[in-house]
């Protein structure tokens, strides 16, 4: 029996060995690979950009045994990582998933690296987000994905999404991690100036020719290096595609019904279907999945990420996540409308709340969390009464030294931001309090026992900076805590922060083999699942930097070389 929506008669059909629905990390990850192995690949994407939520993250992965890691003879082992995941992850800690993800990454980004542009460099220093839990550790399994040229996408590079303007400098420069530190002290830094003025020098040539800089970073760049083997090697790509639903035929998946271009189109494949299309963070379900609040949430994800996962599952009785430790990757979120109307959000992920002299506060005026903790555990304190929204509050000096969110250090003017109600400006603490409606007595307490405490480098309230991961994203110059400095300067400055996310964790259940499973925990024959589409084996707990993609490649690797597998048996 064959089952889908109704194409009209006579409507287009095309054949490939894999199709690909979704043009993110995952997604890429599971076309480059089936590709690389000589199978005719179609990926399909509903926006008009390909890349996804990938395209505008850190880029980020988190895997055991690298080759990286290995050179740097790291000291680590998959006993360590599994004690690690089990005290982070808990009751629902899947064993199986955890498994392949633990032994197969490392495969994968080899092959990946081997076979396509993808190349990663060790993080230096990059602790799990909890390196206190038994089997954490400061170094050997982040890496963080090396700059590329876009230029070699050649006329693809216009259709690779752009970050927002708010992760941009000067209007269309892309930085990483590295750049913005050495942004942060090329005025202390001979070295971070030559830095500085080199990619500036690179971005000027850029903006001659093109609309915005063709030196990537992070996750443009993850997508682009993929991309570019995988245009080379034959990977057919259409933008502004809805996949509408699956063909079934005797319980396998053998296609899908896609509209383009005002009709609908049958894709037949003889080896599968990997659902990679993002989650449904920016869907009309997300609301019923998150925690209820009576405040607003912003999501980062993009707005094709409306669960069309959940959507073709659903047809074909697929099981999906249930009880999870969160349905979403957390992220504080601020937003600005701009004088032209158009809104603009900003993820308060690692270049402000760690930072000294920064803190955040409640209505109540008081601080609430370790603020240089990860930014999904400190929406998860935001979620406790009362706490949502925030404000994080800073003075003249941190302000001047590390901006905050949209608003950009010193020498930048942040006048326009001002006046659009996003950055608070006050001559005093009180005068601050009164502006953003906050109690000024309880602000007023905060700051004097924070400030005290500040002085001495210490934080017995919170803690903050007090592990290797609160101190790696504070300002390495400042002592005697990287983290703490008093607030003393005036003018204060105040932005509003909002609960938001990354992207969607809960979604279809699979096997190690990436094999969507039916609610009777049997695979759907020609069914896959990778990236945010799979339900998290992290069952949405984020242990470290890079969680999300470092599943996604691995498990969209796994996916095609099942595919490829089958198909040559």
């Amino acid at each position: 029996m064959t089952t889908s929506v109704s194409a009209p008669q006579g409507a287009p059909t095309s054949q490939y060995d894999l199709v690909v629905l979704g043009s993110g990390a995952a997604g890429f990850a599971a076309a480059t690979t089936a590709v690389c192995k000589g199978l005719r690949v179609l990926m399909i994407e509903k926006a008009d950009t390909f890349g996804g939520t990938s395209a505008v993250s850190g880029g980020a992965v988190w895997i055991y045994g690298s080759d990286q890691a290995q050179a740097a003879a790291v000291q680590d082992s998959p006993e360590a990582v599994c004690t690690y995941l089990k005290h982070i992850i808990g009751a629902n800690y899947n064993p199986e998933l955890v498994d392949a993800f633990v032994q197969r990454g490392a495969e994968a980004l080899r092959f990946l690296e081997k076979n396509t542009e993808l190349a990663y460099s060790l993080r230096p220093l990059s602790p799990d987000y909890y390196p206190e839990v038994e089997g954490g550790t400061d170094f050997g399994r982040a890496l963080e994905m090396i700059e590329y040229d876009g230029r070699r996408l050649g006329a693809r590079f216009k259709d690779l999404k752009c970050p927002p303007p708010g992760m941009l400098l000067f209007g269309g420069m892309m930085v990483n991690r590295v750049d913005i530190q050495h942004f942060l002290s090329f005025r202390r830094s001979p070295k971070s100036l030559w830095h500085c003025l080199r990619l500036m020098a690179r971005y000027g040539r850029d903006r001659l020719r093109y609309p915005r800089g063709t030196r990537l970073t992070v996750g443009n760049a993850l997508i682009a290096r993929l991309a570019t083997t995988a245009f080379d090697k034959g990977l057919s790509l259409w933008l502004n595609a809805r996949t509408e639903s699956l063909i079934v035929e005797q319980g396998r998946v053998i296609g899908v019904v896609v509209e383009r271009e005002g009709r609908s189109e049958r894709v037949l494949t003889s080896g599968g279907v990997v659902c990679a299309m993002g989650g449904f963070a920016a869907g009309s379900i997300a609301a019923s999945q998150r925690p209820n609040t009576r405040t607003p949430h912003l999501t980062m994800s993009p707005e094709a990420n409306s669960g069309d996962g959940l959507r073709l599952g659903s047809q074909v009785q697929a099981a999906t996540g249930q009880h999870m430790a969160a349905n979403f990757f957390w992220a504080p979120v601020s937003e600005v409308t701009h004088a032209d109307g158009r809104k603009e959000r900003f993820p308060h992920l690692v270049t402000d709340r760690a930072k000294p002299g920064i803190i955040a506060v409640n209505k109540a005026g008081q601080r609430f969390v370790n603020e240089s903790d990860s930014y999904h555990a400190f929406v998860e304190a935001m979620f406790t009464s009362g706490n949502a929204p925030c404000w994080l509050i800073a003075d003249a000096d941190s302000l001047g030294k590390y901006g905050i969110g949209l608003a950009r250090p010193s020498p930048v003017d942040n006048s326009a931001l001002i006046k659009a109600g996003y950055l608070h400006q006050a001559a005093s603490i009180e005068q601050l309090a009164q502006q953003i409606g906050v109690d000024a007595a309880g602000l007023r307490k905060t700051l004097a026992d924070y400030n005290a405490n500040a002085e001495r480098g210490v934080d017995p309230d919170f803690a903050k900076g007090g592990n290797s991961y609160n101190r790696s994203l504070g300002d390495p110059y400042h002592k005697p805590n990287p983290c703490l400095a008093p607030l003393l300067k005036a003018p204060f400055y105040a932005v509003q922060v909002f609960t938001g996310d990354l992207g969607s964790a809960r979604g279809l259940v699979t096997n190690a083999q990436a094999q969507v499973l039916r609610e009777d925990g049997q695979p759907i024959e020609g069914l896959y699942a990778a990236g945010n589409e799979m339900n998290s084996l992290m069952d949405g707990t984020y242990p470290g930097p890079g969680i999300t993609i470092g599943p996604g490649l691995t498990f969209g690797y796994i996916a095609a070389t099942h595919v490829t597998e089958r198909l040559r048996a």
